[in-house]
């Protein structure tokens, strides 16, 4: 299981020597009005929040032996039981949107098995969210599938888009109408850009032996998850995703046919240095397929971090840049940057869905949100449809490999009594947004 969040600081010690000097920090655009109903929230996802997500494949790579895993998700942040209490938190800082996943393994622990306690729950969480006049941003996946889908192949079997729409049709049969939004795939792009950035052999290594492990245990021959694939699966996955939330999309949209559907990518701020650059080449193979569907009410995007790539590949961050705390390049117009080239590919609406910083220094979180959001604002003001900004994420919680360590949060968690706190970059956050502007 591998995360770009977790693992951009080990790429970089694979580079070659600095050849791209930094350039000077881009000048803050003026702030100014966002449009209005502009949807201004947070995102959590239910496996790095809900707990005990025992029948995931996510959980079930946690625990074997060889394993990625710094630690287990456990109880996670017990959102399962305290959703209503994150939902407050929402409401408290006067969000008018808030994104969450459902789980598929809740939902159908065992192929054509659906539970409707757990299409209850969720139903509770979207009816919480509009008696909070918030809109529900929902992902029928974010990463964790149940056991038994990865067992069978997970993404390499060619049976997947049916069966993955299959759980959307029976989902969307009693949620849809709840539901302000829809996204079928959270990043399933993410092994692709995370393979460009070169990301360590040994890291390739560990996976496949965890996967290989997990196989054991289910007497699966080629157990492979949505992020936790082996290389040689990347080329296999992609078109049956691609197949997969057409699928799904239709199948959603059978239940309601004027829900946006789309889907969500993992984007980096390519930047080009030099003659030659490969910019445009890594580009192709991390988005390309998916910027080109038309089966999409609007894209998602993620970003995190700048990479500057020249004609060898992408360069070293240089020292005096900004960083996150795993030592990735951040910059304050990255987010905007992705949001133009990505509206100018594709020509479809976007909206933010995740957009953060991992960082111990709340004070940094703070600067970036307030800043991003003026880059983001200024391509708005020159026309591209932007729906909102979703931030990652309302709660300190599990990040994958990483555990517990990477700071995300709008929110503290105490790991025992469970207790939130507001970080004072979520009482900023909220200032922002309820005046819509910076």
């Amino acid at each position: 299981m591998i995360n770009r969040r977790q693992f951009l600081a080990m790429a970089s010690a694979t580079m070659s020597a600095p050849l791209f000097a930094k350039a000077a920090s881009s000048s803050l655009p003026a702030g100014g009005q966002f449009p209005d109903n502009f949807l201004w929230g947070a995102a959590n996802a239910g496996h790095q929040v809900e707990g005990n997500n025992v029948n995931s494949d996510i959980w079930l790579l946690e625990n074997v032996k060889p394993t990625l895993f710094k630690e287990q998700s456990g109880d996670a942040c017990n959102s399962f039981e305290l959703w209503e209490t994150d939902l407050d938190l929402c409401s408290n800082l006067g969000f008018s949107a808030y994104r969450f996943s459902i789980e598929w393994a809740r939902i159908e622990p065992e192929p054509g098995l659906f539970s409707q306690a757990m299409i209850d729950h969720y139903k509770r969480i979207i009816d919480g969210c509009h008696k909070r006049n918030m809109v529900p941003l929902v992902s029928f996946n974010h990463f964790a599938s149940p056991v038994w889908f990865a067992a069978r192949g997970g993404w390499t079997n060619p049976e997947a888009p049916a069966l993955f729409s299959n759980y959307c049709s029976k989902v969307a049969a009693q949620l849809a109408d709840g539901i302000g939004y829809a996204v079928t795939f959270n990043e399933p792009n993410l092994l692709r850009l995370l393979k460009v950035l070169g990301i360590p052999p040994f890291v390739w290594d560990m996976q496949e032996k965890m996967l290989a492990a997990a196989g054991r245990a289910t007497q699966s021959e080629h157990f492979t998850g949505l992020n936790a694939a082996r290389l040689q699966d990347l080329d296999v996955m992609n078109p049956i995703l691609i197949e997969g939330h057409k699928a799904a999309r239709r199948a959603i949209k059978a239940e309601r046919t004027n829900l946006d559907v789309g889907f969500t990518l993992a984007m980096l701020d390519d930047q080009s240095a030099g003659p030659d650059s490969v910019r445009n080449e890594m580009r192709k193979y991390n988005y390309g397929d998916w910027l080109k569907v038309e089966e999409t009410d609007f894209i998602g995007v993620q970003n995190y971090e700048k990479v500057v790539w020249d004609k060898n590949g992408h360069v070293p961050t240089p020292d005096d840049a900004e960083k996150n705390h795993s030592g990735s390049w951040i910059d304050a117009s990255s987010l905007a940057n992705c949001v133009a080239y990505t509206y100018a590919e594709t020509g479809k609406p976007i909206i933010v869905s995740e957009h953060g910083i991992g960082t111990e220094d709340d004070s940094q979180r703070e600067r970036f949100i307030t800043h991003s959001l003026k880059h983001l604002q200024s391509v708005i003001d020159k026309g591209v449809p932007v729906k909102g900004y979703i931030h990652w994420t309302l709660l300190d919680n599990f990040e994958w490999v990483s555990g517990y360590e990477p700071k995300f949060g709008l929110h503290t968690v105490d790991r025992k009594t469970f207790e939130r706190k507001p970080k004072p970059s979520a009482l900023a956050y909220s200032k922002i947004l309820k005046q819509n502007r910076v």
